[in-house]
């Protein structure tokens, strides 16, 4: 069987997050991360919008936790099965 992000590729996962991340600041709470989300998705353009809109619903809550906790992007994405370990 195919890991459920298989078509989502690790850098553009690390990519996404990043950006969030940045927008997101040191130490957010759940509201400067749900704005962080939205904006970086739109920040993107239109077709790599779409992938981190989907990424981002998909996985919206072990994306808060891992901001929250100060986790790298690389390890959220790892943490949620886009990249490998």
């Amino acid at each position: 069987s195919v890991a459920p992000g298989k078509k989502f590729k690790c850098s553009l996962c690390t990519k996404v997050l990043k950006k969030i991340q940045a927008l997101a600041g040191d130490d957010p709470d759940e509201e400067a991360v749900a704005a962080a989300l939205q904006k970086g998705c739109r920040a993107l353009g239109r077709t790599m919008g779409r992938k981190c809109q989907w990424l981002v619903k998909k996985y919206q809550s072990e994306i808060t936790n891992g901001l929250q906790n100060g986790d790298m992007p690389q390890d959220i994405c790892t943490a949620i099965g886009i990249c490998r370990s």
